[in-house]
């Protein structure tokens, strides 16, 4: 009678097997671990993503067309957070479009001075980010919506081979000190000029000079000024199609089950784009954000009250429930300590401040909050300190934050765009009123018809 059992050589084979089978999902679920482990530590250069960016599938068409516009904006904000430089491509951005011309972007940069890495607080940093790396969509050369014929964007190294000798533009040939300093001057006045500019230039190719300051200049951002120019930019598809990058959506799908608690980790999540089929444009059910700022941002929180300084722009819809009036008695250095107190309140809250007004958001949100996600840079045992007191104050589905995520090497640079997809998707957001990223979050929402009361501050 014939045997059927397996031989000792069998064994071992079937064993190895079954080893790899569990062994090799978890190198690779843990690559960008495993690839770090191997280059001594130092930060992604992100290679892929720059290659890909310069070949565009556009770009062969665009080679041989000779009616495609571009404007290029070498003054965009650089050595700066992501929150600042984002508004900066915003209006960039938006430029571009309302001109007919294909905006021409560049790379999220921290050091110009052409190095790889920059040391920041102890810690090597990329020099530069592809932006492809951060967003996706429109900005980056993704189709228009649509009926909307302005060219797609391009790259600045695409820019370069097309429009070697471009026009160039100083800030200076129109923004004068009226339109720099005067708070009576509409955002929206500037942004027509610049129009009217640009309109008036027949070469395809216009540089905005790199040595120019921005058209919108960083104190224009923290003035209700600026809210005059949402007339165009709330119907333009630089906010209403604003995208995320791939490498932002597989960090979501990687930590998924944080900001949707009936989801359940799995190894193999976030291995493929289909892994979950979700609508990113819907809000997260349920989801209450808060963006809490900690850290150096607390003598942040003291300047902005010695010198009176106003939330920024996109923070300040008149239709919002959250407002802040700026005291009048204060300004130029100096402020009482009621004032300053107030700024505490509002910029730098407390555990016992954050749980009150998140309680009162709960009641009075016209949807249900079950669960929250706390976008913060605070230390592990204050946030876990955070999360104990809010858990306390009501029965919360889940509470979880920026310190529980599970992300690669390459997400781990760019993952405050992470906190920003989350919190444009959450149901109700509870940011801080000074700060850029949550700024541009509302920004978002807003342009996507999330309900103003939606968005609530500290």
């Amino acid at each position: 009678m014939p045997s059927y059992g397996l031989t000792k050589r069998g064994i071992r084979f079937l064993f190895l097997a079954i080893l790899l089978c569990f062994v090799f999902p978890g190198i690779i679920y843990h690559r960008e671990a495993v690839r770090n482990y191997f280059t001594d530590h130092l930060p992604p250069l992100y290679e892929d993503y720059r290659e890909r960016e310069q070949n565009l599938e556009h770009y062969k068409e665009y080679e041989t067309r000779k009616d495609v516009k571009y404007l290029w904006s070498a003054n965009h904000a650089h050595s700066s957070g992501w929150g600042n430089v984002m508004q900066d491509y915003v209006m960039n951005g938006l430029l571009a479009h309302t001109t007919g011309r294909s905006f021409v972007f560049d790379d999220y940069i921290w050091n110009p001075d052409g190095s790889l890495f920059t040391d920041y607080n102890g810690h090597l940093i990329p020099s530069r980010i592809p932006l492809t790396a951060l967003l996706g969509g429109v900005m980056v050369g993704g189709e228009m919506p649509p009926g909307d014929t302005t060219p797609r964007a391009v790259s600045k190294g695409f820019f370069n081979k097309v429009c070697p000798h471009p026009t160039v533009v100083h800030v200076t040939d129109v923004n004068d000190d009226r339109m720099r300093f005067d708070e009576s001057v509409p955002a929206a006045y500037v942004l027509e000029k610049w129009i009217e500019k640009i309109n008036s230039i027949e070469d395809p190719c216009v540089e905005i000079s790199g040595k120019s300051e921005a058209i919108f200049e960083y104190w224009i951002f923290g003035h209700k000024r600026m809210l005059s120019v949402w007339k165009y930019l709330e119907h333009s598809p630089v906010s209403t199609h604003w995208g995320w990058s791939p490498l932002i959506h597989d960090a979501y799908r990687r930590n998924r089950h944080i900001f949707v608690p009936s989801a359940k980790p799995t190894l193999f999540e976030g291995l493929t784009r289909s892994a979950v089929a979700e609508n990113y444009t819907k809000p997260i059910p349920g989801l209450l954000a808060l963006h809490v700022r900690r850290g150096d941002f607390q003598n942040h929180c003291v300047h902005l009250g010695k010198w009176s300084s106003n939330w920024n722009a996109f923070n300040m819809f008149p239709e919002f429930s959250d407002k802040f009036s700026r005291p009048t008695d204060g300004g130029w250095g100096e402020t009482s300590d009621k004032n300053m107190q107030m700024y505490l309140q509002r910029c730098f809250p407390t555990i016992d401040q954050i749980v009150q007004k998140v309680m009162q958001v709960r009641v009075e949100s016209e949807q249900p909050l079950t669960h929250i996600y706390i976008m913060t840079n605070g230390v592990v045992d204050w946030v876990e300190e955070l999360k104990e007191a809010l858990g306390n104050s009501g029965n919360w589905d889940q509470i979880k934050s920026s310190r529980d995520l599970d992300i690669t090497w390459e997400q781990k640079f760019v993952v405050q765009a992470l906190d920003m997809f989350v919190a444009q998707r959450s149901e109700v957001l509870i940011g801080n009123g000074w700060s850029s990223l949550t700024s541009n979050v509302v920004m978002l929402r807003m342009a996507r018809g999330s309900p103003p009361d939606s968005n609530r501050f500290w």
